[in-house]
């Protein structure tokens, strides 16, 4: 009488658990990755929004000196956040976005900068993390701020 297979062998079983182990071993640090960049492009798009502002009173006053959050209509940094954004500030022109608030550990506390740069009357933005010690690094950064 021959014998009928009733299942899976132990070894068939432990090949299957080391593939699905190896996949998410690879799966997990990328989607950690994943999460922390569109935790930072939130705060390019909050920042994103105040540029139209400061191109406004730039327009009007022809100068970027003195273009600050809560001057000129400008609202105050802290009004401005988001989910993972705890505020965005207005210096001299220069828009600078603080990650907070929930965001994962690799990004929280980081900025990012938006800069003016005048070009033949008109404003032309460049996006760069902040200063040195609190910038997010390179591959968090959408891709439109990466260098």
């Amino acid at each position: 009488m021959k014998k009928v297979q009733q299942g899976f062998t132990l070894i068939e079983l432990m090949i299957v658990v080391a593939i699905i182990g190896i996949l998410a071993a690879v799966a997990l640090p990328a989607y950690q990755d994943y999460v922390s960049r569109s935790q930072a492009s939130e705060a390019v798009n909050l920042a994103g929004g105040l540029k139209i502002q400061v191109a406004d009173v730039y327009a009007d006053t022809g100068d970027l000196s003195g273009i600050d959050s809560n001057t000129n209509g400008l609202p105050v940094a802290t009004n401005v956040k988001g989910k993972y954004t705890s505020r965005v500030d207005v210096a001299d022109g220069v828009i600078t976005a603080t990650i907070g608030g929930d965001a994962s550990a690799t990004v929280n506390g980081s900025t990012i900068t938006l800069s003016p740069v005048t070009n033949l009357g008109s404003l032309e933005w460049v996006c760069k993390p902040g200063v040195t010690g609190t910038a997010v690094e390179d591959k968090y950064l959408p891709s439109a701020c990466r260098s």
